[in-house]
């Protein structure tokens, strides 16, 4: 039977250099598990594997897709599992050319990383099967937030499924945005589409979290964020300014240099809040994570425990 590694924890803890290092000792390659990281235009911003690292092992699901391309939880899901079930029509990996496949004939062990909790979640223990939006349903409410405002939409939903109203974020528009959508194009509210049942997987699942001590993590942080301003992150985010309303870009670090092109906030002030922002963001990550009793954490710095814990595991799910 297969097994999955999940190799995960905060923003900037050292996953990406540890994994490479785990996958070229079991001779796998890496599934990315970082939403951002999936599309081709971010790159600085996302911390995204250089071009070095790409070579080293194979990498699947980095800049596979483009900011323009509409990707959820779900559509990773099912990427993930016809890649770990061994499809006769597997995705392209990174490497080009020729494209990588992890073997002909399923592999026994995968590696799976990153720290986007609904993706990790969605593989691990499978997501709701919400439908995928059709785009004229989607112009529709588009439109409609900026004619009527979402005061106005927040009623609808209160009206249409006021189960979810009374726990979606009523200031977040995407939220309430996405369950009149599925609302409207379904005849159902959006709470019955939300069983949150864990699914059986048919393989095994090992997962280690990577945490440091939170000084030593935040330094970490605020030391990632000034490599990626002198790596060129304001031409970046300047090269995607046409693109800012897509949501691929609504998150940190786009949005804070955003503010600062349109004059709110000298570059100083956006660089101090893309590292408080991003705190806060690691700080999220972890008590999502926490909640998972079946997580074993490390120090990354613990390579040689990390191993020995996977082979005593394997040894004990395998005799």
């Amino acid at each position: 039977m297969t097994t999955l590694i999940v190799i995960t924890g905060p923003t900037a803890v050292g996953k990406t250099e540890l994994t490479i290092r785990l996958a070229q000792h079991y001779g796998t390659g890496i599934i990315n598990a970082d939403s951002r990281q999936i599309y081709r235009e971010l790159k600085i911003g996302t911390a995204s594997p250089t071009a070095e690292q790409l070579r080293m092992v194979p990498h699947y699901f980095v800049g596979t897709k483009s900011i323009r391309d509409y990707y959820n939880a779900s559509m990773y899901e099912q990427d993930v599992l016809r890649l770990l079930e061994g499809s006769n029509n597997p995705l392209p990996s990174t490497f080009n050319p020729p494209p990588f496949t992890l073997n002909p004939q399923p592999s026994t062990l995968h590696l799976l990383s990153g720290g986007s909790m609904m993706y990790v979640d969605a593989v691990c223990n499978g997501i709701d099967d919400i439908p995928t939006v059709r785009d004229d349903v989607r112009e529709l409410m588009k439109s409609r937030l900026e004619r009527e405002g979402l005061e106005a939409l927040c009623e609808e939903l209160r009206q249409l499924d006021p189960e979810h109203y009374a726990v979606v974020d009523r200031k977040n528009y995407r939220r309430v945005i996405h369950a009149l959508e599925i609302c409207h194009q379904t005849g159902r509210t959006y709470t019955s589409f939300r069983t949150q049942q864990k699914k059986e997987r048919p393989f095994r699942i090992i997962k280690i979290g990577l945490n440091r001590e939170r000084e030593e993590l935040y330094q970490r942080i605020n030391t990632r964020v000034d490599a990626m301003m002198r790596l060129g992150l304001l031409d970046e985010v300047r090269s995607l300014n046409d693109c800012r309303h897509l949501n691929a870009l609504n998150t940190v670090g786009y949005k804070e240099m955003f503010a600062y092109l349109d004059g709110r906030w000298t570059l100083d002030e956006a660089v101090e809040r893309m590292k408080g922002n991003t705190r806060r963001y690691a700080r999220k990550q972890l008590t999502w994570f926490k909640r998972d009793e079946s997580m074993r954490w490390f120090h990354p710095d613990e390579e040689k425990q990390i191993i020995e814990y996977i082979d005593n595991t394997l040894q004990q799910i395998t005799s």
